[in-house]
């Protein structure tokens, strides 16, 4: 079975570095995962790419020891079968925000008797290897995003569900849910506390907790604070910081922060 770069650094009490991909370009995917993050994520919900060019990105991550991440549109479980069979070793699902919704994704990660992802890894049987089929169950990390009002509410709950191996912080959405200005590396009161409610709530439940985020000072501070995997930045933000950042230098303007999308 092909490494999971989670797995093996969560078993060791280390912390995981993922990055983003918006665009649909399996080369942007190749060169961000030679980069030497940990794990690379294919966004299907805010991102450009579709199915089949999302395949075509999974392909250029395996050139590489990164680990695939796909996050899926939303919770529906023939997208989220289908990514996994396509290589995916993580899931990141949005808008999880009850137990029945933790427990439907769960589901459609895991063959029976755990759960009832359908059999067939097309192309995952070809990337992982002969034992896939009897090591997927224990492979695939499920995360529920946590990023509404409503989850809040029912967190408890969510994180007692069996099977589910984390959550992931959407910043952006919380925010916005609470009443702030949607963004990533927020600092609002109201919204860092709840980002410690689900920092506090995954840890109390054995589950391991992800977040967004924008800037390496901000994610540091993330790490400090006991996340277990921060993603920062992805194709399409390193571009155009690097773009704006060269033409300020080349015309003597001072450097300004692009206009830049939460993802």
């Amino acid at each position: 079975m092909r490494a999971n770069a989670m797995r093996e650094i969560w078993a060791k009490d280390g912390w995981v570095l993922n990055t983003w991909l918006s665009t649909d370009s399996p080369f942007a995917a190749q060169v961000m995962a030679h980069q030497g993050f940990d794990t690379v994520t294919v966004d299907l919900q805010h991102g450009i790419a579709d199915y089949s060019q999302a395949g075509a990105m999974l392909n250029a991550i395996h050139t590489t020891d990164a680990t695939a991440i796909v996050r899926v549109p939303w919770l529906e479980p023939g997208i989220i079968m289908k990514v996994l069979d396509a290589g995916a070793q993580g899931v990141i699902c949005p808008m999880i925000n009850t137990p029945e919704d933790a427990r439907a994704l769960v589901a459609a990660c895991r063959y029976a008797p755990l759960g009832r992802r359908s059999f067939g890894p097309t192309r995952a049987l070809f990337v992982h290897g002969p034992d896939y089929p009897a090591q997927a169950n224990g492979d695939i990390v499920a995360f529920a995003m946590i990023e509404t009002r409503q989850a809040l509410d029912n967190l408890d709950a969510i994180v007692a569900t069996p099977g589910l191996d984390a959550l992931y912080i959407g910043p952006a959405d919380l925010a916005l849910s609470l009443g702030h200005q949607p963004g990533l590396d927020p600092t609002a009161t109201e919204v860092m506390t709840a980002i410690e409610q689900i920092l506090s709530a995954a840890h109390g439940a054995g589950l391991k907790a992800a977040i967004h985020t924008g800037e390496p000072a901000y994610a540091r501070s993330m790490l400090a604070k006991g996340f277990d995997m921060v993603t920062i930045g992805s194709d399409v933000r390193f571009l155009a910081q690097a773009g704006k950042a060269t033409v300020g230098t080349m015309r003597g303007e001072p450097i300004q922060r692009p206009a830049e999308p939460s993802y």
